[in-house]
């Protein structure tokens, strides 16, 4: 659930030191990813016409570039501080950097950096798309070559690219892209030397990721691969060790199952504050990480654009402080303030700082309570998943564990005292326990099974709204109405927000990339929000039209037996006479829409429309169709016009 704060609007440049960071800094670690394309003559081979619409058509070679391309699009408006680059190998030419930086390609035959790794550019982009979608190859980079190129060079290539480009970044993964499961079948030595470059690769910190393509026979991935990639145990311990093979058939185009397989590699996230103390009892202290599953995205400006000039360049900001006689006033001779009964009250610098320290960094539970205490009402804002963390505290992994079986167990949840950062504002959490997906059917299945820190409101943000919630009976509507409800559920009965993008941030960036492209604005944008209509009308169709004429019958029937009941009443002779309307006087108009259009001419013409209330000139405008709003004289103004071109 997203705070209406979350929002960090429009950032100061210079924004004082004891600030609390914003927690958009902890999102996400920066991330370089290089593609390595095997171009050999079998990925540019197409595949076997079959004669169906939605057959496959594009070669692997083609399907890797088309993924490469939307993966590239999908980082510049999703991570646009993460890098990005192209290796082909296998090809005829061989590239590595241009000439006059030093680099060429003699150093690692057969290999073309097609797009060297870097954040990506308009021209990246535009390159890649006339060689995707225009297949405007003018180089004659997708030559392959008569022999193979050796994994050793490639592998250190991309080592190289790497070591160069993305020194410091938290996450660097080479993604292999091939159809070949042994490209040393005959060559012991190159197969080892392969090794010791993935090796290096590794102790560098760079992840490689393997996906096989397979259009007939299976890849085995045990004949050259199992040496090349390796695996953290701890990371994967709740996955599959499989490789996930990219196939063609069964109605799933090459391209589709590439771009699955990609986007099921997730770039890991940075933790939103790491080895917290988590003081459960005094003398017990455990450390825990904290991490921000869900996050509103929304549109960020991240700079300005100076469009003067002939090209458009980055606008550089400068914030200078003046007095009412536009006096340039210096940094030491502002003071800090609080207004407080129409009074400023000053703080030193150091006093100020010491008003928001409230203690240390921290969680410290307080105590626990049954998990039916809860209320619905007390999100406030969005839940934190904390992890243990062994590096303070040796053993914090199964302090942690027993505390989330016991909480689990006993169904409670923890009240404790939490402090994210330096300098942030405390706040009363709740710890939640969730269970793992594969037990209760409940749970989400994209997110993972621990401990959660729910925020709880303090007594300022609590206010009584009052609304009754009135029981309805069950009736045969009702019964009806779930039917149709039950037959209209999403796939495996959830909702899962990484199949719907956010169509408005969609357009937004669409609009942006047309600019930036010199494309044309698109029409229209693929909404993944929008019912799709034929299957509902497939699926309840019928019960929509059964549950219609029920309720037509039902009204009818309503309908039906008020006027009995009103015709009842009129013919009761013994009816209360409080309860019987007054006979409206001779000379006085009847009240509201009740007065027919002889007694509104006949008022009109002895002038006492204006003895009528605001309440009965509006009755009788309702009943004639006309508009309500205005003071007394409008809405007189408005029957006597109405009288006289109809009456």
């Amino acid at each position: 659930m997203a705070w209406g704060g979350d929002g960090d609007g429009d950032r100061r440049p210079e924004a004082d030191e004891e600030d609390e960071l914003d927690e958009t800094d902890y999102k996400t670690q920066k991330d370089a990813v290089l593609f390595a394309i095997d171009v050999s003559s079998s990925m540019l081979q197409p595949p076997p016409s079959t004669g169906q619409k939605k057959a496959d058509k594009d070669s692997a070679v083609a399907a890797a570039l088309k993924c490469a391309y939307q993966f590239m699009q999908q980082r510049i408006i999703a991570q646009p501080k993460d890098m990005m680059g192209i290796l082909l190998f296998g090809t005829d030419k061989s590239k590595f950097r241009d000439e006059t930086a030093g680099r060429t390609g003699a150093g690692y035959p057969h290999c073309y950096l097609f797009t060297d790794l870097d954040i990506p550019a308009a021209e990246d982009v535009k390159s890649l798309k006339a060689l995707v979608e225009e297949g405007e190859d003018a180089d004659e980079v997708l030559v392959p070559a008569e022999e193979p190129a050796s994994m050793a060079n490639v592998l250190f290539c991309a080592n190289q690219v790497f070591t160069t480009n993305a020194a410091n970044f938290g996450s660097r993964r080479l993604f292999i892209i091939t159809d070949n499961d042994n490209p040393h079948a005959k060559d012991k030595s190159a197969k080892s030397s392969a090794a010791v470059r993935a090796k290096d690769l590794y102790d560098l910190g760079v992840v490689i990721e393997l996906f096989p393509i397979s259009r007939g026979k299976a890849f085995d991935v045990s004949q050259f691969y199992d040496d090349i990639i390796y695996r953290d145990p701890a990371a994967e311990a709740g996955s599959s060790d499989e490789v996930r093979t990219s196939k063609a058939g069964d109605g799933l185009s090459l391209l589709n199952s590439l771009v699955s397989n990609i986007n099921s590699k997730q770039t890991p996230k940075r933790a939103y504050f790491s080895n917290l103390p988590c003081e459960l009892a005094p003398g017990l202290t455990i450390s825990v990480k904290g991490y921000m599953p869900l996050h509103r995205q929304t549109p960020a400006r991240t700079c300005y654009v100076w469009l003067g000039g002939e090209e458009a360049q980055l606008a550089q900001s400068e914030t200078i402080k003046v007095d009412s006689a536009t006096r340039t006033v210096d940094k030491s001779e502002i003071k800090k303030a609080y207004k407080f009964g129409g009074e400023y009250i000053y703080f030193k610098p150091e006093e100020a700082a010491s008003l928001k320290n409230l203690g240390p960094k921290g969680l410290r539970i307080i105590g626990f309570k049954p998990r039916p205490m809860l209320p619905m009402w007390a999100s406030v804002k969005k839940s934190i998943f904390i992890f243990p963390s062994e590096e303070h505290y040796v053993g914090s992994t199964r302090v942690f564990s027993a505390l989330w079986q016991k909480l689990l167990k006993d169904d409670k949840v923890g009240l404790a005292w939490f402090v994210a950062r330096d300098n942030a504002n405390p706040v009363m959490v709740a710890i939640i326990p969730s269970r793992n997906p594969d037990e209760d059917a409940g749970e989400t299945p994209y997110l993972p099974a621990g401990l959660w820190l729910y925020p709880l409101p303090f007594a300022d943000d609590v206010r009584d709204v009052g609304l009754p919630a009135t029981p309805r009976p069950a009736d045969e509507l009702t019964d009806k109405m779930r039917e149709i409800v039950q037959n209209l559920q999403l796939p495996k009965a959830m909702y899962n927000p990484l199949k719907y993008p956010n169509p408005s941030l969609q357009w937004h960036y669409a609009i942006l990339q047309a600019m930036a492209l010199d494309e044309d604005v698109p029409a229209s944008l693929d909404d993944a929000t929008q019912p799709k209509f034929k299957q509902i009308d497939k699926r309840v169709g019928g019960y929509l039209a059964d549950w219609k004429e029920l309720l037509a019958a039902k009204a009818k029937g309503l309908m039906t037996s008020r006027a009995v009941k009103r015709d009842a009443e009129d013919e009761d002779g013994d009816r209360p006479l409080a309860k019987r309307a007054k006979p409206a006087a001779p000379n006085k108009p009847a009240a509201g829409g009740q007065m027919s259009n002889a007694q509104l001419k006949l008022a009109a013409e002895q002038d006492t429309l204006k003895k009528m209330t605001v309440a009965g000139l509006k009755d009788v405008l309702t009943s004639k169709g006309l508009s309500t709003t205005g003071k007394k004289a409008d809405l007189l103004d408005k029957l006597e016009q109405w009288i006289e071109e109809n009456v």
